[in-house]
């Protein structure tokens, strides 16, 4: 163990416990968080664990059952409006998507998780924030990039990075110690506003995989609804309203998750890289992210030129490889964003959608600024005009050479 950023294994965990006054754990009261609780629990150390509420609900009640079993104190902090702010709201602007594919979200999850979790690490003393993301999860680079650039001096990281527990082998230390709620292997979690996300289980060969419909809560779809319309309106890059009602961010967010997703619209799976290589696979469901990206894509090709709409391509990419490889808080991103959000200010206006089963049809495209034509044939007459009269001119000019 060295002075800091290096808690890679079980043995690590347990010097931490050791040596540390106060150590911040990340925990969401699943299994691996909380054995990890498990693991600190009667060591010298003081033992805060930290859950951050990033849209999908915590179940309070459940999470102070299990921190008051282990002597850990429990914080739960709310940080929709940050992860919407700082992170979802950027996504939209950058098109954040894997390989083009789908929405990304743990990328956007993680930094705003490290912010508070440094923030109330500093507020508190802690001397170490343990995680719990393990080798084949792309939450570990995310998670220790992030902390390494907040300019974490303690020590951090996940023993589950070096040492690997069977979620049988944790269940049962857990069972030992009267906790008897965690099942055998099955689908793992992630949920925020934005996004749900799921892998392992019946999820892990890519070959031959099936998902539980009791997975989705989003995109069930509804066999009674009728087709709809919805308008997404955006006001200098900024989703703003749907339909005639202004919302703020995280309630646009929830309320097109709703709409859409009755409609079974936003389900992706795809494979993502681990550093090393390999790819695992991923399920998710992101109903609003599926229309506000696509909506903004609309009102960028309706009110920005074509040059500087191919040039952000390459910058969205770059935006989106940053924030994969966990370097959220490092200069190549903040630039890419920077270029992202002076492309914003003309990106307002309004895009329709009829929603039907599984499917949302573009109706309607309106810029306040647009370049797009309404009346091709009224401009044809106006162009011919006016290279006619162009072209006369030049007739005319020859002829004065001609003469001179």
């Amino acid at each position: 163990m060295q002075t800091h950023g290096n808690i890679r294994s079980r043995a690590d965990l347990d010097w931490v416990a050791a040596h540390c006054e106060h150590v911040l754990t990340l925990f969401s009261g699943g299994l691996d968080s909380s054995y990890v609780l498990h693991a600190l629990a009667g060591k010298r150390c003081k033992v805060t664990a930290l859950t951050v509420d990033l849209g999908d609900g915590v179940n309070i009640p459940d999470l102070q059952q299990i921190t008051a079993h282990f002597g850990a104190n429990l914080r739960v902090i709310d940080g929709c409006q940050r992860f919407a702010e700082e992170a979802v709201l950027p996504a939209v602007r950058a098109q954040a998507r894997y390989m083009g594919m789908y929405p990304i979200s743990s990328s956007l999850s993680r930094p705003v998780i490290a912010q508070y979790a440094v923030q109330l690490a500093l507020e508190l003393g802690c001397d170490a924030i343990v995680h719990t993301a393990n080798q084949s999860q792309n939450s570990l680079r995310r998670l220790n990039g992030a902390l390494a650039q907040l300019g974490y001096t303690g020590h951090y990281g996940t023993p589950y990075e070096y040492t690997a527990i069977s979620r049988e082998e944790k269940i049962e230390a857990l069972r030992a110690e009267g906790l008897t709620r965690f099942q055998a292997r099955g689908i793992s979690g992630d949920a925020n506003l934005w996004c749900r996300e799921f892998e392992s289980g019946s999820l892990d060969n890519p070959e031959a995989f099936w998902v539980p419909e009791t997975l989705f809560e989003w995109t069930r779809p509804r066999t009674d609804l009728p087709d709809i319309e919805i308008m997404l309106h955006f006001a200098a890059g900024r989703p703003v309203a749907v339909d005639d009602f202004a919302l703020p961010l995280t309630d646009l967010i929830s309320a097109v998750n709703e709409r859409a997703g009755a409609f079974g619209i936003g389900r992706y799976s795809g494979l993502e890289h681990l550093p090393s290589g390999e790819k695992v696979l991923e399920v998710r469901e992101a109903p609003a992210a599926t229309l506000l990206m696509d909506a903004y894509r609309h009102l960028e090709m309706a009110t920005l030129d074509a040059e500087t709409l191919r040039e952000k391509q390459a910058m969205e990419q770059l935006w989106v490889r940053e924030a994969l490889e966990g370097r959220w808080f490092g200069g190549l991103r903040a630039a890419a964003d920077a270029f992202i959000h002076a492309t914003t200010r003309t990106v307002s206006g309004t895009v329709g959608y009829r929603l039907r089963a599984g499917a949302a049809d573009v109706c309607a495209i309106r810029a306040s600024s647009p370049r797009y034509l309404v009346d091709r044939d009224g401009w044809e007459k106006r162009a011919a005009r006016l290279g006619a009269s162009r072209g006369l001119a030049d007739l005319m000019h020859a002829d004065l050479e001609k003469v001179r």
